[in-house]
């Protein structure tokens, strides 16, 4: 199976990519089943049932939301943040929905949408089943749909749900550097002589020209920082019971007044605002990306951040780099790992995004492929066990400041990589297994279910 790093790193909308993006996708993508099938103008109306995760969490993630868009024919990639909810309350209000935003037909959100988080499915935990009914009440059609992380989505089998069928774009292809883990790029990095964003480059271009790659690369920087803008420019309360107060502009006011070179430790600030811009913004449902996971979108952009404001010499090549290094090491892990915290806790979302800016920030400050690899490890290492457990179900408490930490760690991590040659004990591809191991054995309520944790302290303090 053959991912870019454009699948690592992907526009969308917050506040979830499991929850919120990929159940948009699995909705365009049952749209799509219905026009193959000549099925479109027959159905008069659509149900759906969230299950495991998607069910214990998804009225705190939008998931019913953002899966009624998809039906209107809305995608993640381009759906207008800022009207989409006047569109969902005029669907809930008229019981009505323009299926495939053209013919409307009846849609009652509270008989047509179902939520239930007993139900586990075998192959992943984020399931999710539709079916489309005809004028006299018969099956037209049902298809199971997982999300299994990152606006990743699968489809079940037909005849055989709990297997799942590979999409022709994600079928194997003719790379010139396949690799499967780690150990493969640094021996196709020692054999030609490449450095990592080199090796992944010649890969990018078995889909793009390297002009469309730099393009592609300019586009999703541009979009993080674009969020990270609006989130120092927002202020009030976030969506949710919990009434959280927006923090990231009152931190930018407070650094603005500080002399970085009477108090250096404020450029950490710096990066955990930044953080928090990008958090908090897709907490609101704005437009994010994907790194690897809406969850974990904050790390990245903020150490990026501090690589284009506080290292000299720092150039749009560097921020293509580092990318693409940041990229490679996501695709290692949603190969070998997972990048689901219902699969395996925020490990899995925050960690890796933590082994990705590591690796991407230690690239571009001139380390070698093993430092690169160190840094990834180290990255992932000091996150193994982190739990998933969202109060109320929302990306909000505590995965705003655990985005902010998880940068500043990343940072470290890089810098702690550089201090030394990259000869260590555990391996990136070690760490990234026992990533999943541990993610296996994880109790259930604290991975994305909000049964556990922190996620219950609050309602029994």
């Amino acid at each position: 199976m053959a991912i870019s790093v454009f699948d690592i790193f992907r526009v969308g909308i917050g506040p979830s990519s499991s929850h919120t993006v990929g159940p948009m996708r699995a909705a365009g993508r049952f749209i799509e089943a219905l026009k193959r099938r000549n099925l479109l103008e027959k159905a008069v109306r659509i149900r759906v049932d969230f299950m495991g995760s998607l069910g214990a969490t998804g009225i705190g993630h939008s998931t019913d939301t953002a899966f009624v868009l998809g039906l209107c024919g809305f995608s993640p990639e381009t759906v207008d943040v800022e009207k989409a909810p006047k569109i969902v309350e005029e669907i809930k209000s008229s019981h009505s929905l323009p299926l495939a935003g053209s013919r409307s037909i009846v849609f009652d959100w509270k008989k047509d949408i179902s939520f239930s988080p007993e139900k586990i499915c075998r192959f992943h935990t984020n399931a999710l089943d539709v079916v489309a009914m005809g004028s006299k009440g018969e099956l037209l059609y049902t298809r199971r749909y997982y999300s299994v992380g990152g606006g990743f989505v699968v489809a079940g089998a037909e005849g055989a749900a709990d297997s799942v069928e590979v999409p022709a774009s994600m079928r194997i292809v003719a790379l010139p550097y396949r690799f499967r883990s780690m150990s493969d790029i640094i021996v196709f990095a020692e054999r030609d002589g490449l450095s990592v964003p080199e090796i992944i480059r010649r890969n990018e271009r078995v889909w793009r020209s390297d002009e469309e790659i730099d393009r592609e690369l300019d586009h999703v920087w541009d979009v993080m920082k674009s969020c990270m803008e609006l989130g120092f420019k927002h202020e009030g309360e976030l969506p949710g019971p919990w009434h959280v107060l927006r923090r990231a502009a009152g931190m930018k006011r407070r650094l603005e007044q500080i002399d970085i070179k009477k108090e250096p430790m404020a450029v950490i600030d710096w990066v955990q605002a930044c953080a928090f811009a990008s958090g908090e913004e897709n907490a609101a449902g704005g437009r994010i990306v994907t790194a690897p996971t809406n969850g974990s979108a904050g790390v990245i952009p903020a150490v990026l951040q501090y690589y284009e404001r506080f290292i000299p010499n720092a150039s749009r090549k560097g921020i293509r780099d580092f990318l693409l290094t940041a990229g490679a090491v996501g695709i290692l892990f949603k190969t070998n790992g997972s990048i689901s915290g219902a699969e395996v806790g925020c490990q899995g979302e925050v960690g890796v995004a933590c082994s990705m800016a590591a690796a991407g920030l230690t690239a571009v400050l001139g380390g070698s492929v093993y430092q690169i690899e160190n840094a990834a490890e180290i990255g992932i290492e000091h996150n193994l066990g982190l739990t998933c457990d969202p109060v109320a179900g929302q990306v909000q408490i505590p995965c705003i400041e655990r985005n902010a930490m998880a940068a500043g760690q990343a940072i470290a991590a890089s810098r702690l990589a550089l201090c030394g040659n990259g000869k260590h004990y555990v391996s990136l591809d070690e760490a990234i297994h026992t990533m999943l191991e541990t993610g296996r054995d994880m109790c259930n309520k604290y991975k994305e279910t909000s049964t556990g944790g922190l996620a219950v302290c609050i309602v029994e303090c």
